[in-house]
């Protein structure tokens, strides 16, 4: 059970920005019908890929055992900040969920733009804010260096391919 509920470490980049790719659609279906089903499907995706990596999101393992393999050679980075940033995503699904479900769309909208903006620059720059974020978080010490050996410095970081 606690294989299960674990997640990947190191992490296929390539994997990681498909998802990405496909939480910028999924939340822009989102945006502009605010159709409560697309926002919870959102929010049980990033709550499943915390949880347990893409064992339990459709999109995570598409992604991992479908599309990635077919856009090359695996690029493989450290997990925890990318738990980390899958954390962040579910914060933010969950509360534009509650948002929605207590008639507050404005709050919905925001959470989801934020979202987007994410997603976004995970998917087509390469660039994962929540990964940035995890660390500047080990940098202050917020996040103890043993957490992520791999990446006490995720600024210096390289990508290792399989």
């Amino acid at each position: 059970m606690r294989t299960f509920f674990s997640f990947p470490n190191p992490v296929n980049e390539l994997a990681a920005r498909t998802v990405a790719a496909g939480v910028v659609v999924l939340a822009l279906t989102a945006a502009v019908t605010l159709w409560t089903p697309v926002v919870v499907v959102l929010a049980a995706g990033f709550v499943g890929r915390l949880l347990a990596g893409p064992r339990l999101s459709p999109l995570g393992w598409v992604a991992q055992r479908v599309i990635a393999p077919r856009l090359g050679p695996a690029r493989l980075v450290p997990g925890p900040p990318k738990r980390f940033a899958q954390g962040i995503g579910a914060t933010l699904t969950v509360a534009a969920t509650v948002a929605l479900l207590l008639d507050a769309p404005a709050v919905t909208l925001v959470l989801l733009g934020v979202l987007v903006i994410a997603a976004s620059l995970e998917a087509f720059a390469g660039f994962c804010l929540g990964c940035w974020m995890f660390g500047r978080l080990q940098a202050v010490g917020l996040v103890p260096a043993s957490v992520c050996e791999a990446c006490n410095d995720i600024r210096l970081r390289r990508t290792a391919t399989v």
